[in-house]
């Protein structure tokens, strides 16, 4: 089964944020080709469930985020011709499975959908990806559906929740640095039980939530610790010093100089 620890050379490992979303169109073919190109280690990326049971690749419900600025609305109450009208480079997910069979490169699943656990582990099953992949979401109820239909599956616990992009608005904006500090301070005393209940291998953190203490109270677990967003050198230097695992981002080109401990 695939590693979610530092490898032996002690560099972390590279996870391409939607592929390389600062690079391609996130969450598109294209997007993992980059990735890939640029030597990640894995390619994460989302998938949500439209109404017709369709599992495609996308961040949340926001057509504007799917269609990249073409079209607004609600992309669950389309169904996928019509969705393709205006994301023409949307990938379903068996579009996306297929690219990874073959090329030597793990998944991490981001799933963003309400039902789709029994279809995911049925396709991942199919293509002979299990022991390459990780699923993470931030429903517990979730990984544990996956870990029910799927044992020998690896599931990541992601913290915190912020699925609708609140503290990307400017009316809530004062008012993150706060609320990212008590979830900080929470963040090891809730870690054990959370992991526990998931029986999750990596947990998943934002970088604002992160501290020595929670990385090591997750390795203690025999979790891995990867944290998400990271874009520039120096936040990596920061939570490469933390000694997290993995480190999640929009643009690989910041591993180019190969971390050590």
């Amino acid at each position: 089964m695939t590693s979610f620890h530092r490898g032996a050379d002690g560099c972390v490992l590279r996870i391409g944020h939607r592929g390389a979303a600062a690079l391609e169109p996130e969450n598109t073919l294209c997007s993992f080709e980059r990735a890939v190109a640029l030597g990640v280690d894995f390619v994460e990326f989302d998938v949500l469930d439209l109404a017709d049971g369709t599992l495609v690749l996308a961040h949340s419900e926001d057509l504007q985020e799917v269609s990249h600025g073409a079209a607004d609305g609600q992309i669950r109450r389309l169904e996928l011709d019509a969705l393709r009208e205006v994301a023409p480079q949307l990938p379903t997910l068996d579009e996306a499975l297929d690219f990874f069979v073959g090329r030597d490169v793990g998944l991490h699943v981001d799933a963003k959908f309400r039902h789709g656990t029994t279809e995911l582990a049925a396709a991942l099953r199919r293509r002979g990806l299990v022991r390459r992949a990780v699923v993470s979401s931030f429903r517990p109820d979730a990984l544990r559906e996956l870990r029910a239909q799927l044992p020998e599956l690896s599931v990541g616990f992601s913290y915190p929740d912020d699925r609708h992009g609140l503290a990307r608005r400017s009316i809530v904006a004062p008012f993150v640095p706060a609320v990212v500090n008590a979830l900080g301070r929470i963040l090891p005393r809730r870690l054990p039980r959370w992991l526990g209940a998931t029986g999750a291998q990596v947990a998943m953190l934002h970088f604002a939530v992160l501290s020595r203490s929670a990385v090591e109270l997750c390795h203690g677990h025999g979790a891995a610790v990867w944290t998400w967003t990271v874009n520039d050198a120096e936040l990596l230097e920061r939570v490469n010093e933390l000694g997290v695992d993995g480190v999640i981002t929009d643009d690989p080109r910041i591993f180019e100089a190969r971390l050590r401990p």
